[in-house]
């Protein structure tokens, strides 16, 4: 009995109690924090809760924050609970009944509020809304059928203005989000292709109801079976599902498409990026989506560096994190073009780092996030198509930095040959007083304090560097050096020479200065190392050239 009730009682996500509240999904987040009473997550995860609708609209009420439940919620739920996580097969219900007049997929509960839904709304609406609450649902986390709206966002912006009459094609396109967004213009042909019967279902029936009757979305494996072999399009959008080992190399070993190279196993991103660019018609483009390893895994070396060496390539985004569904971590857009027989071969590509930006920003670039790197220059053993990379190199003031380097380096010499004292010769171990003190009698003394940077004194008359400085002489390392060459200082081996306060600061001093002296010469040794790598990065960017004859510079 009490599984039934909560099957009809449907969870809902942190967006949907923001829109049911209506308010921002940072006030529900904030409502989490600082109500005690707020409903406990009854199910989902950790990073994606999911709450009963009832216990959020019992607490809505009781803190008069509810509002009347509209027809969309109240469809969205029903489609919730009838459909649980196969939502697609729901919308494309509804999407059917609205184009059609068919109720067959729903119930009549469910099918009563579609219809009440479009007396208020045009279907076009009804369905736009309930794609809307799917791209937002944490349901739909790491779906190959949907990207998400910062995504499709970046797409359309990179993509730009389409002109009237062109054909806009994508072959994953899942429900058709980003064939949404950027083919909205006069006149656009829209075609697509998914391999999810459902999602292309709803995708097709949804361009038909927002007027665009001329819109084709066709079901089926792109990569294995493509229903589009002669199509030539203006603009090819796509974010690839994920790609697996699975994704049909060994039948397609010869397929025609592979012009830039046969992809591996590990490549399958590759396989899509080459069957859009095949779908690109002469003086076209491919926005593409891809994972940020791609940019320079060793396995796709070859195909990246067709890319780049034909012309093909001509922009790299690094989107900021956070602008997919399932993980945090920065996605690419790569922008290609396919060149017309006339067309000379670009001189760069142009980077662009935007994953320091806020998700939700704005997606133009400042000056320093951007940079056009010589085709030469990327087509090295790696072809990194990394953006932070280059852009960094290219924003980097070599002729600056190098100097400052040796600025710095000139100091620490300096400071070096003051550090090390001038010091003249004793008389062996007959110069010091040969009575000696363990560290253990020390201790029991109350003079000392053992602590993480070594021994320190804690009477005025023991001096801390002195202590330290015979700490480190050839008889205590031989004493407490293990069998196996580990050194460790031993209270009960290690022994200093007693000497009066005076004496002992003279040398304490002296092992100070020896202390700084060996840590300037470890930093030494690191700004050298800097300096050269600067100077050999300069070098052979082209950023740094070797001095002229009458010039030290």
């Amino acid at each position: 009995m009490r599984d039934d009730a909560r099957a009809a009682d449907p969870l809902i996500s942190g967006a949907e109690i923001a829109r049911l509240a209506g308010v921002t999904r940072a006030a529900v987040s904030n409502w989490r924090r600082r109500h005690k009473d707020f409903p406990s997550p009854a199910g989902g995860s950790s990073s994606a809760p999911l709450f009963s609708l009832s216990d959020v609209q019992a607490w809505l009420a009781q803190q008069r924050k509810s509002h009347d439940v509209s027809d969309e919620v109240r469809l969205w739920q029903a489609l919730r609970a009838s459909f649980n996580d196969d939502m697609i097969s729901g919308l494309s219900s509804v999407a059917t009944f609205l184009s059609t007049g068919d109720p067959s997929g729903l119930d009549a509960a469910t099918a009563s509020i579609v219809t009440s839904s479009a007396e208020n709304a045009t279907p076009s609406d009804v369905v736009d809304g309930l794609a809307e609450r799917y791209q937002d649902s944490a349901r739909r986390s790491g779906s190959d059928q949907v990207s998400s709206a910062r995504i499709a966002r970046a797409v359309a912006h990179f993509a730009g203005q389409l002109p009237d009459g062109a054909t806009v094609f994508d072959p994953a396109c899942g429900i058709g989000v980003l064939l949404t967004v950027v083919g909205d213009g006069d006149g656009v042909v829209i075609r697509g292709q998914e391999i999810a019967p459902a999602a292309a279902r709803f995708a097709q029936l949804r361009a038909e109801l927002s007027g665009r009757a001329d819109a084709v979305v066709q079901a089926g494996d792109s990569l294995r079976a493509d229903a589009w072999p002669s199509l030539r399009a203006d603009l090819v959008v796509c974010e690839p599902p994920a790609a697996g080992p699975d994704w049909g190399r060994e039948e397609l070993l010869l397929d025609a498409r592979w012009e830039l190279g046969t992809p591996s196993k590990a490549e399958g991103e590759l396989a899509w990026l080459q069957h859009c660019y095949a779908h690109t018609a002469p003086g076209g483009r491919t926005v593409i989506v891809m994972p940020s390893s791609v940019a320079y895994r060793k396995a796709g070396r070859r195909i990246r560096a067709e890319l780049v060496r034909r012309g093909i390539l001509t922009q790299v985004i690094a989107l900021p994190g956070g602008v997919a569904f399932s993980h945090s971590v920065p996605v690419l857009l790569w922008v290609l073009r396919r060149p017309k027989p006339d067309d000379g071969t670009p001189s760069h590509v142009r980077m662009v780092d935007l994953t320091g930006n806020d998700p939700d920003g704005p997606l133009e670039p400042s000056s320093d996030q951007v940079a056009d790197i010589p085709l030469i220059a990327l087509l090295d053993e790696t072809v990194d198509l990394t953006p932070s990379l280059h852009v960094h190199r290219y924003t980097q003031d070599f002729r600056a930095e190098y100097r400052s380097l040796r600025e710095e380096i000139e100091q620490q010499l300096q400071a070096l040959g003051k550090l090390l004292p001038t010091l003249r010769e004793g008389a062996g171990e007959d110069s010091l007083d040969t009575a000696t003190v363990s560290l253990a009698d020390l201790s029991r003394a109350g003079l000392i304090e053992t602590g993480a940077g070594g021994p320190r004194s804690m009477s005025p008359q023991l001096d801390t560097d002195y202590l330290r400085g015979f700490l480190q002489s050839v008889s205590n390392v031989r004493r407490s050096t293990s069998a196996s060459g580990t050194h460790r200082v031993d209270a009960r081996a290690a022994r200093i020479p007693q000497m009066a306060v005076a004496d002992q600061r003279r040398y304490g001093a002296v092992f100070r200065s020896l202390q700084e002296f060996e840590e300037r010469v470890a930093s030494l040794a690191e700004l050298g190392k800097k300096a050269a790598a600067l100077a050999r990065e300069g070098l052979t960017s082209g950023a740094l050239v070797p001095p002229s004859d009458d010039c030290g510079e």
